[in-house]
This record gives structure tokens, C-alpha cells and sequence, in this order.
């Protein structure tokens, strides 16, 4: 299997599970925080719903300067928008990938704020970071919706909400 293949089949098997965090928020929590230091529900649902898409700015860019392209985040007003945005950014990422070889998940790809580096890495290695950055927010998701005393799906395996296989 190429790694162009590999990341295919991550960011599928991934997206399954993202689907099953994210319609399990409720539409009357979307303004919801844990704490003040905290985004909210809102907000950390529509990044991760987002991130599917950097796929396609990894593929298809050499960087991403946040101090000229701010982050501006997509306007969600309930589950089905977040479901939504997802599959659009789950396409546009897959979309991506189905174009790209081998030899272009080599060159260098930066995320900078200004002259400050936050990271530089090749471009398949940022795809892969953003699939950990899916991953990790999801889990911040778990915990909002467990403190919700929202069941939580499993992700790798079946979670304490769930019957045991």
C-alpha cells in the first residue's frame, strides 16, 4: 500500500468516528464551555469539523501565514451544519488526495504566524498532523460531552457507554 493509499484509508476510518462525536452535540449546547479558558462547543466542533480540509491546504500550498490569513472559522448553527461542514471538508481533503503522488508529499510545508515558525515539516507530514490534531480535539469533545452526561460512541474500540463487543 503507497502512503498516498495509507492516508486515504486513515482519514476514512477517521471520519467515521468524528461523525459519531460530532451528532451527538446538542443543538442547545453549542455555547457551552467546561471553563473560561476553554473553547466552546461550538467553537471546538467546527475545528474539528474544519480540519479535514487542511489536507487540501497541505496538498495544494507551501504555507500558511495565520498573521496574513487569519483563521477565520465557518458560521455552525447546529448539528447538522457541523455534520455538514464536516463531509464538505472530509470531501475537499479526499479530493486532495486522490491527486497527489508520492514524490509531492516531500517538499516542505510551514505554518507561521509572521517571521515566527510553528512548525515545518514535509507536506505528508503535515497531513498526518492534522489527522492528530482531529484526534486529539475529539477527545477534548469526549470530555465535554461526558461532563454533559452525553453518551459517548466508541472510537477504537467500544467506550464505557457502549455494550462491550
Amino acid at each position: 500500500m503507497s502512503h498516498v493509499d495509507a492516508l486515504m484509508k486513515e482519514m476514512q476510518q477517521e471520519a467515521q468516528t468524528t461523525r459519531k462525536m460530532l451528532e451527538r452535540i446538542p443543538n442547545d449546547k453549542l455555547d457551552w464551555q467546561p471553563h473560561p479558558k476553554s473553547m466552546t462547543m461550538r467553537s471546538l466542533a467546527t475545528h474539528i469539523a474544519e480540519l479535514p480540509a487542511w489536507v487540501r491546504l497541505a496538498v495544494h500550498t507551501d504555507e500558511l501565514d495565520f498573521e496574513t490569513s487569519p483563521y477565520q472559522p465557518a458560521t455552525v448553527n447546529s448539528t447538522a451544519d457541523l455534520l455538514a461542514l464536516h463531509e464538505k471538508s472530509l470531501a475537499e481533503g479526499l479530493a486532495s488526495l486522490e491527486t497527489v503522488t508520492e514524490d509531492q508529499l516531500q517538499p516542505t510545508w510551514t505554518l507561521r504566524s509572521g517571521d515566527t515558525i510553528l512548525s515545518q515539516t514535509t507536506k505528508g507530514e503535515m497531513i498526518r498532523m492534522s489527522f492528530s490534531q482531529i484526534v486529539h480535539h475529539r477527545a477534548q469533545l469526549g470530555v465535554n460531552l461526558r461532563l454533559l452526561d452525553i453518551p459517548i460512541p466508541g472510537s477504537y474500540g467500544p467506550s464505557a457507554d457502549e455494550p462491550m463487543f
